[in-house]
């Protein structure tokens, strides 16, 4: 149920309200001050709670249930857009196009710390790198792990770009904090594992939640819903492509999703066209769409040769094709609106 307050309504108002509800139902209230009202969330079994009762108090300008599963992810509950700001001040969301660039998978600190200087010089915000990698092979490279990790401290110190990398497994949450990751990304195959997502939700990292293989827009909000639940508000969602029946590309990029999840919900919507279209010359297509479809930020897969990448090569951009890229990105951004230097 969702309680929208009058703008005149004065903080003592809303605390003794929400204690009566809270005394009166086995609910909890989730408190959201706008820039023009009041958003009263009530969570739990509201059925018990008399509609025309709230209504009539004279604060309150509107009252209405709500039907959707994910309480803490939907607009309904937060009208304005989350907005994902960092220590350094890089954000994610707020009208910006956030560039996330980097390879596939971290090899070496000199292949890690050059891409890092390339991608940032072409204006990306943020670097990304596989140090532990989910791959359908086990017999294919699985990241430097820990290694991994200490080379994007390395390349982090010297671009000072913050590192987003995925994790496997919630017994790796301390490491990667003590390791400074910036944002932390949950991968496709993870979406759905709770428990790591329970544990996500204790910390106050930035989250990078991707969409499951075959994955609904719904089941993606659940599984944000998890972290949400647990605490953490810091939640970014990632299409990055879809399993369909078509064959040529490596998934299907979900245009769609972007403007029905910035419908849904108010959390930011960052997009992976490399991972979507699996081959390198889609890249920039993919990624401009989602410029136009509103998506919040880019993540692209940059390696310094391709041809010998240890995970991805094929859909990795390189250094001067992720430049001329982000260039044609930018002018597009800036084309709809968008706040981008």
């Amino acid at each position: 149920m969702i309680i929208v307050l009058k703008p005149g309504c004065t903080p003592e108002q809303v605390k003794d309200f929400t204690n009566t509800l809270t005394n009166e139902y086995s609910i909890k209230v989730n408190t959201w001050v706008g820039t023009q009202s009041t958003v009263l969330g009530l969570i739990g079994d509201t059925s018990a709670i008399d509609i025309d009762y709230i209504s009539a108090q004279d604060f309150v300008e509107s009252v209405k249930r709500v039907q959707e599963p994910y309480k803490k992810s939907n607009r309904k509950f937060h009208p304005d857009d989350t907005v994902i700001t960092l220590p350094d001040g890089q954000k994610i969301g707020g009208g910006g196009l956030a560039l996330i660039a980097g390879p596939c998978s971290v090899e070496s600190k000199e292949q890690i710390c050059d891409i890092a200087r390339r991608v940032k010089a072409a204006g990306a915000q943020f670097l990304r790198g596989g140090a532990f990698k989910p791959r359908t092979s086990p017999y294919a490279f699985q990241g430097l792990k820990a290694e991994g990790l200490e080379l994007l401290k390395e390349a982090k110190k010297e671009t000072g770009l913050p590192i987003v990398t995925e994790i496997m497994s919630a017994n790796h949450i301390d490491m990667f904090l003590e390791n400074g990751v910036d944002i932390i990304q949950v991968g496709a195959r993870n979406m759905q594992n709770f428990d790591l997502l329970k544990e996500l939700g204790k910390v106050k990292t930035p989250i990078l939640l991707k969409r499951g293989l075959s994955s609904t827009i719904e089941e993606l909000l659940m599984s944000a819903e998890y972290i949400l639940a647990g605490g953490n508000e810091q939640v970014i969602l990632c299409e990055r492509g879809i399993r369909t029946y078509e064959t040529y590309t490596r998934n299907t990029l979900d245009i769609s999703a972007i403007p029905i999840l910035k419908k849904l919900s108010h959390l930011p919507v960052v997009v992976d066209p490399s991972h979507a279209g699996g081959i390198a010359w889609l890249v920039e297509p993919l990624a401009l769409a989602a410029v136009a479809a509103g998506a919040d930020g880019l993540i692209i897969e940059v390696h310094n040769n391709p041809a010998k990448a240890l995970s991805d090569g094929a859909q990795s951009l390189t250094p001067d094709q992720f430049d001329k890229a982000a260039e044609h990105l930018r002018a597009a951004a800036k084309a709809f609106g968008r706040n981008v230097e």
